[in-house]
């Protein structure tokens, strides 16, 4: 058994938060840079505008977007790890640490009617998977509020099969990708339950851009619709173009036979990600 200290997590989470929120991921701004050749006009301008931003936000420690996001966690907890206290309390107190330090912007209200800011952006969205193992794998993802709220979901019978799954994604892009700071990446959940497809269509986000699904049938897909996206013509920041996503993933789950949920988690550009281990 492993013993892992409190602090030591904590220190590791406020340093996570920071560099998620300065710094974005190599394979976000490789395929930004691709797709700067396939545009003109205002639309290559606007790229390569996110990509000067990326630069500065870096080279200064400073976030890449005024929304620094909800905190969500994504947790892979060895069973042999022996820790001091609740792993969900560790988890905050570095969210609390991360967000007040680094100045980042709080923006979590401790209920959604009274609106009332906790001042320190906890609590976080923790999800906790159980593995082998003495060590901790933490991803962190702060996701905004624009393309929080440009997200979907819905219940769909199964005799709807992959047309009603493909109409249903391409109509939540059309009315709300705008409203989601594009160039977008789309992460989509099938099956599982009313409970479960949200949460796999958010760990979907995980993947890299450039990686297969497992699955060849789903990669296919994926790629059907990243296609049928881009030429919606919403472009970056919804001004018309090519490049209105960089990549969909699709993540599965079996299902009800009556049932074929269905959740669109869409991502700004600004597709903040960074995993650590403790």
């Amino acid at each position: 058994m492993r013993k892992i200290k409190s602090e030591t997590i904590i220190k590791a989470i406020e340093n996570l938060c920071a560099k998620a929120n300065f710094e974005l991921p190599e394979d976000v701004l490789k395929s930004l840079e691709q797709n700067v050749a396939l545009e003109n006009g205002i639309a290559k301008d606007i790229l390569e505008e996110i990509i000067e931003n990326a630069s500065i936000a870096k080279k200064e420690q400073i976030p890449l977007c005024q929304d620094t996001g909800t905190a969500n966690f994504f947790v892979k907890l060895g069973h042999d790890v022996a820790l001091e206290e609740d792993i969900y309390n560790i988890i905050n107190n570095g969210v609390s640490l991360g967000y007040t330090n680094n100045y980042l912007r709080k923006s979590i209200v401790s209920d959604p009617i009274e609106r009332k800011n906790t001042k320190d952006n906890t609590p976080a969205n923790i999800y906790i998977d159980m593995v082998s193992g003495d060590k901790i794998e933490i991803t962190f993802l702060p996701k905004g509020g624009g393309s929080e709220n440009a997200s979907t979901l819905k219940m769909l019978v199964p005799s709807a099969g992959w047309n009603g799954v493909k109409e249903f994604v391409l109509s939540s892009v059309s009315d709300k990708g705008r409203n989601a700071c594009p160039p977008l990446v789309i992460g989509i959940g099938i099956g599982g339950n009313f409970a479960s497809v949200g949460l796999m269509s958010k760990k979907a986000l995980l993947r890299e851009i450039g990686s297969e699904n497992k699955s060849v049938f789903y990669n296919k897909k994926e790629k059907e619709l990243l296609s049928n996206i881009n030429k919606l013509n919403i472009g970056p920041m919804g001004m018309g173009g090519k490049t209105t996503a960089l990549a969909v993933f699709i993540e599965t789950e079996p299902a009800h036979i009556a049932s074929l949920p269905i959740a669109v988690s869409i991502q700004c550009h600004s597709c903040r990600r960074k995993t650590i281990m403790v």
